[in-house]
């Protein structure tokens, strides 16, 4: 059965930690009384999230422990034990395999240097907060719509533990999923004064939330993420749980909340666009959030369904009778959930209430099309970040993976709007080196012997981006990388943060060159990159 973790009081002081790139501090202590001033929401500099694999060895049995987690049927055991990154050769026999480890922010000047640490609470005898360490897509950043608040997604779940990514949550519990426990996801949000806030909900069960992004005007959450790891058709509970959510924010402690049913924001299906209808729900496996000149646009670029693609809400039902189009001048962001029939949402899915950008990519389970995060320069200019197809093609003779150095959408890429539909202008690539591998310190090197390709990681595309633009038509973008390499799950590969610049007015990339500002170390991955704005 589904239990709850019992939490001590919310909204206490989380003091600023000094930390060493890739080591871990003990959280402070979660205590009611005044916020301290804290050093990672500086005006002019950057947020990075990271998260540290702190699991030991002995965490994990080959041959003992069962996998997956809770699992009542069909349990299989372990075939690697707890050590980093061999843990994860644990995928081989679960495919929903995975480890939960700390939440670090550090707070970044824009050359990449760290200023300020700051972890999440991760001790259950208060408000806590883990993600999934090899899960790529989670704990993106976003500032709030007035720039005060930072807020990102995870588990309220202990630290150190298996499987918790493709778990139920206790309210939406899916009898198939072979994942047999149950944690809430969250919401956090570091608020003005350096005090967190966790919002705790029942979507995404049997998968994650990526991002969330609070409308300060109307105090307001708008979360992205997927749901679902079970048989077909899915639990109303998960078709509802999916995709675009909107919620309002906890100002509880997580033992207190009352956390109901999900209220889906956004609803799209290929039909919009004439395709035939697939799996319901899963055409909003969402990743990258934004809200930009009050509307919410969200991305998709993996799953083995739908568009990958660039999307936006229409509170208005005008904007796009086709499934493809372009938001009302005006329109206002969403305010209340999709309402919608249980009787007949495993066979209909949610209304539809959602476009495709116009001038984006229409096609279906595209394998050119990988997008991530966005960022607007301006109302004309959107960069977006593409991921890369994740194909480890490794040619041992020239040391490369081939497939990933043979991209030509992978990347920055920039799209302008003209004449009413977003256009293509170029891709940013150079700099980094698709497809060639790097080395990291104390990372094992050779080959994974379960893949038979080596271990060293090479960038594939980039992530989450952010960016700023300074008066004379510079735009700044710093980007987390994407990576293929031997690894069972290339999640868990040390990654890196990237830097590029541009100008406004440009035609092309070819004076535009990525530096990268960070290698992540062995045992740490970096997932979200933010620009807090100056003053």
């Amino acid at each position: 059965m589904p239990s709850r973790l019992t939490l001590a009081a919310a909204g206490g002081v989380i003091s600023s930690l000094l930390l060493i790139p890739g080591t871990v501090a003990t959280a402070a202590p979660h205590h009611a009384g005044p916020a301290r001033p804290h050093g990672v929401l500086r005006p002019g500099q950057l947020v990075l999230s990271r998260t540290v694999y702190t699991a030991g060895k002995d965490s994990v049995v080959p041959g003992v422990t069962r996998l997956p987690a809770g699992c009542t049927t069909a349990c299989v055991t372990a075939v690697a034990d707890g050590g980093y990154p061999e843990v994860f050769n644990n995928e081989s026999v679960d495919p929903s395999f995975g480890v939960t480890s700390p939440i670090l922010l550090d707070s970044l000047t824009p050359s990449g240097r760290t200023t300020d640490t700051l972890e999440v609470p991760t001790g259950i005898d208060g408000d806590h907060l883990v993600t999934s360490f090899p899960s790529k897509s989670e704990i993106g950043l976003n500032l709030s719509t007035d720039g005060t608040a930072l807020t990102f997604m995870g588990y309220v779940a202990p630290v150190n533990s298996p499987d918790v990514s493709n778990s139920n949550t206790p309210g939406v519990v899916d009898p198939t999923n072979p994942v047999g426990t149950s944690y809430y996801r969250a919401v956090a949000e570091l608020r003005p004064g350096g005090r967190f806030g966790f919002t705790e909900t029942n979507a995404y069960s049997g998968n994650n939330g990526r991002s969330a992004v609070l409308d300060s005007a109307d105090n307001r959450l708008f979360m992205a993420g997927n749901a679902g790891n079970g048989g077909n058709p899915q639990p109303v509970g998960v078709i509802a749980g999916a995709g675009a959510q909107i919620a309002t924010p906890s100002r509880l402690p997580e033992s207190r909340q009352q956390v109901g049913q999900p209220t889906p924001v956004g609803g799209f299906s290929v039909t919009e666009l004439g395709d035939k209808a697939d799996k319901v729900g899963k055409d909003t496996n969402f990743r990258g959030l934004t809200v930009h000149d009050n509307v919410v646009y969200l991305t998709k670029g993996s799953g083995g369904n739908g568009v990958n693609t660039v999307y936006f809400i229409d509170t208005t039902g005008t904007a796009c009778p086709n499934g493809v189009g372009l938001p009302v001048p005006g329109a206002p962001l969403p305010t209340k959930a999709l309402a919608y029939d249980p009787a007949t949402l495993q066979s209909t899915g949610l209304p539809e209430n959602m476009c495709v950008l116009q001038g984006f990519p229409t096609a279906l389970k595209s394998t050119t099309s990988f997008p991530f995060g966005m960022w607007f320069a301006n109302d004309t200019t959107l960069y977006v970040a593409d991921e890369g197809d994740g194909t480890n093609t490794y040619d041992p003779a020239t040391g490369t993976y081939t497939d990933a150095a043979a991209q030509t959408g992978a990347g920055l890429q920039k799209w302008v709007l003209r004449d009413g539909t977003w256009t293509l202008a170029y891709t940013i690539q150079h700099g980094l080196d698709l497809g060639t591998p790097y080395g990291v310190s104390h990372y094992p090197t050779g080959d994974n012997s379960a893949t038979g390709l080596p271990w060293a990681p090479a960038t594939d595309g980039l992530r989450t981006i952010t960016g700023k633009v300074d008066t004379d038509g510079t735009v700044t973008i710093w980007g987390v990388t994407s990576t293929v390499s031997g690894a069972t799950d290339e999640g868990a590969d040390p990654n890196r943060l990237v830097r590029v610049t541009d100008r406004l007015e440009a035609t092309s990339a070819a004076r535009d060159t990525f530096r990268t500002l960070r290698t992540a170390r062995s045992g740490e991955a970096l997932r979200g990159i933010v620009y807090v704005p100056g003053r």
